[in-house]
């Protein structure tokens, strides 16, 4: 069965028992949240006008019981799916997010974070019986505690101004010309999701050319991004009348890739041991290194062992006493070596170094 980069139609369990083990790197899962709507009841703005809220009768269940099993199926197929490392990220609303955070436990999942999608133009409570539900609720889970997941971490620094990035997202809903329309200028989807959600999610989560797979696939808004950002996806969804424009949609998306969706500030750098530069001359045994705090050492061992008050260790542990520092430091952030008489950072030298074999 071919799913790279296709969308695939009928029921998720049953689509997805037929892939392989170990396929994908990345899961996004926007499921049926139970809303728990009475039957016939409809909801009205204050002006009087009737509101079009989720009523669909793919959100409907039995009763929790029933919701908890297909939950606990789908999401054993989703962690079957997924690679070693790999990661989902489901979101919810309160009226199941607590019910799928324990499942995903039970399953083995490990919860690395949850997130909160603070809406910045909520749909307000119009009986004014209980504060306004402006917010839902991300899960993001590896696939075992030992998983070594993807976290672009300083990725998300550069998208936060350069600060570390929270657990708090505030993004706006799907609205405007982004929302997807029929012939008849109705929304296509209740609950379709905004890419920029989705474009955080998947910048952050991912390597480019992951593959993505989003089990409950609507109006595709996870491919749409996934293509924009230079990663595969895998969608699947039962109701055509999704697929048909959920298909357009894609035909019209071309990929915008910069260094956040490379990922560039999260590419580390080539590795280079002391012994190789020493032997090719970048640094020379028997020059001092120094501190700024005016502490020096001497580079004593072809393997970059430097000499201090007598001691012969590496230079890590003597930039620690340097500092008079009980836990070990970097050496290569606070010492320096005199290349034409000016103090130059061993990391510098380290990095003109790389350039040279790369």
């Amino acid at each position: 069965m071919e799913y790279i980069n296709k969308i695939l139609s009928g029921d998720t369990i049953e689509v997805m028992k037929k892939i392989p083990d170990k396929t994908f790197d990345f899961c996004f899962a926007d499921p049926p949240y139970f809303m728990q709507i009475e039957n016939g009841k409809k909801l009205y703005r204050v002006e009087g006008t009737e509101f079009n809220g989720c009523n669909d009768d793919w959100d409907k269940f039995k009763n929790m019981e029933a919701y908890k099993n297909f939950t606990i199926e789908w999401l054993s197929q989703v962690k079957r799916l997924l690679k070693d490392n790999g990661t989902i990220c489901v979101i919810s609303g309160m009226q199941s997010i607590y019910e799928i955070g324990s499942i995903l436990r039970e399953l083995g999942f490990w919860v690395i974070n949850d997130i909160i999608w603070q809406k910045s133009n909520p749909t307000p409570n119009f009986s004014g019986s209980r504060l306004n539900n402006s917010h839902e609720t991300l899960i993001w889970a590896s696939k075992s505690k030992n998983s070594k997941f993807t976290f672009n971490y300083k990725t998300g620094k550069a998208l936060n101004n350069g600060k570390q990035m929270g657990s708090i997202w505030n993004f706006p809903v799907c609205s405007g010309n982004e929302r997807l329309k029929d012939e008849d200028n109705k929304k296509v989807h209740t609950t379709q999701k905004p890419e920029s959600l989705l474009h955080r999610i998947i910048v952050l989560f991912t390597k480019p050319n992951d593959l993505v797979l989003d089990p409950f696939g609507g109006t595709m808004t996870t491919a749409a991004v996934a293509k924009k950002a230079g990663r595969n996806y895998t969608m699947i969804e039962r109701d055509e009348y999704y697929i048909k424009y959920g298909s357009k949609r894609l035909e019209n998306i071309k990929p915008v890739i910069t260094n956040i969706e490379k990922a560039v500030y999260d590419i580390k750098p080539k590795k280079v041991s002391m012994e190789e530069m020493i032997k090719n001359n970048y640094f020379i045994i028997g020059e001092p290194f120094y501190h700024k705090n005016g502490e020096s050492c001497i580079l004593k061992t072809p393997n970059g062992y430097v000499e201090y008050n007598g001691e012969i260790k590496s230079m890590h542990e003597i930039a620690s006493k340097m500092m008079n520092r009980k836990r070990r430091v970097n050496a290569f952030d606070y010492l320096y070596v005199m290349r034409d008489g000016k103090l130059i950072s061993i990391d510098e030298i380290r990095n003109n170094y790389r350039k040279t074999i790369e």
